[in-house]
């Protein structure tokens, strides 16, 4: 797989990042496939009830004591999420101070992991969950001291708005520490609202995207094609379908004269924006992970870049000019 540079921070790292399975069941075999397939970049999050770091642990310990891997080669992130009630069984005690919060989810995830440092830990947003509209020095400290530690190499955010990851970046030029050096944000040929704000600040700071949902939940993916060969979608996609349709139809039916898969050219998109570094796929096969591996060879000129500009068209550029006049 080849590499592209993060951030300003200069470290490089696969093109494309494997997200873990959210059946708890499968992520092991999932994640073992990943890195036979030549992943080496992985995500994965505390909210064990969606994802599941033993399963990652398990499978990277397994990849490690065969000689498949080296640590050194894998791009490690989890997270740290914010979030009370609902039973999400977060790997803290939620009535503790944010500092306490973060030591204690980050050795619950080394642990689980099988790990004893990340390469990068990622603040779980909206950002509003930390309190970061007010006062936002006690996780920066916390999470400072686990980079001074050694145990966390970079420090990551998702779901952030564009004002936050400038905040984030400004707060940390005043402690004299690099800061944010990702951003995991919706994003794709269909949601492509990050352009007004959020990528136009990774851009200044020399933030990398990590565009999460690259295939909009498989509206991208090429469904119209499945539906005809008999194969179904889950209810929310079929519902999302039915809001996008003439313009799935056009996407397919453009891809079929680039004589390319649908899903494959939603991941090339991706790739030729400007700030974004690696997209969040998650393959559930071994087809899966092939096909997504060929979209790095896929290049779109500029005349294909301005038909799905036409077929799903963004917010007109950053903000304000998008709108403003």
């Amino acid at each position: 797989m080849t590499s592209r540079q993060l951030s300003v921070a200069g470290v490089r790292v696969p093109s494309f990042v494997y997200g873990t399975a959210w059946k708890e069941a499968h992520t092991e075999r999932l994640t073992r496939l990943a890195l036979e397939a030549g992943f080496r970049s992985i995500d994965t999050a505390n909210q064990r009830r969606h994802y599941h770091e033993a399963g990652v642990g398990a499978a990277i310990a397994v990849a490690l004591a065969a000689g498949l891997v080296r640590r050194d080669e894998l791009f490690l992130q989890t997270k740290f999420t914010s979030v009370g009630g609902q039973d999400h069984r977060l790997p803290y005690d939620p009535a503790a101070d944010l500092a306490t919060q973060v030591r204690q989810s980050f050795a619950s995830s080394l642990e689980h992991l099988r790990v004893e440092a990340l390469d990068s830990y990622v603040l779980h947003g909206p950002a509003r969950r930390f309190g970061l509209t007010a006062s936002d020095l006690e996780i920066w400290q916390a999470m400072d001291v686990l980079v001074q530690q050694g145990k966390v190499l970079y420090v990551g955010s998702s779901n952030f708005a564009g004002w936050h990851i400038t905040r984030a970046v400004e707060a940390a030029r005043d402690r004299h520490s690099l800061g944010l050096v990702s951003e995991q944000s919706l994003y794709n040929l269909a949601a492509r609202t990050v352009e007004l704000e959020v990528l136009p600040a990774c851009q200044a700071y020399g933030v990398g995207v990590i565009p999460w949902s690259p295939l909009a939940g498989g509206l991208l993916g090429g469904i119209l094609r499945k539906a005809r060969e008999g194969r179904s979608a889950s209810e929310q996609v079929r519902e999302r379908l039915e809001r996008h349709r003439p313009r799935v139809q056009e996407y397919e039916a453009f891809c079929d004269e680039l004589g390319e898969r649908p899903s494959e050219v939603a991941l090339a998109w991706l790739l030729h924006q400007p700030a974004v570094t690696a997209p969040i796929v998650g393959p559930r096969t071994t087809e899966q992970f092939e096909q997504s591996l060929r979209a790095l060879d896929l290049t779109l000129d500029d005349k294909a870049l301005d038909r799905l500009d036409r077929i799903w068209p963004g917010p007109g550029g950053p903000a304000p000019e998008a709108y403003a006049w």
